[in-house]
């Protein structure tokens, strides 16, 4: 059985990537730095691959 505590990590990831991805958007629709929308898009892609990594570290101890 996993410990609780992964299944907080899970969540919090997907907040990041959403929180990064909205954050882009509104720089991108208000005419921001492009430099900096893209700094964000990267930051989400980043972020999108740590959710992945904790989800499939969660699916494979879950079929132990």
């Amino acid at each position: 059985m996993l410990h609780w505590s992964i299944y907080l990590f899970i969540p919090l990831a997907l907040a990041l990537v959403a929180g990064v991805l909205i954050l882009g958007l509104f720089n991108f629709a208000s005419g921001g730095s492009p430099q900096r929308s893209q700094r964000l898009m990267q930051l989400r892609v980043l972020f999108q691959f740590g959710a992945l990594v904790l989800v499939m570290i969660t699916i494979f101890a879950m079929g132990r």
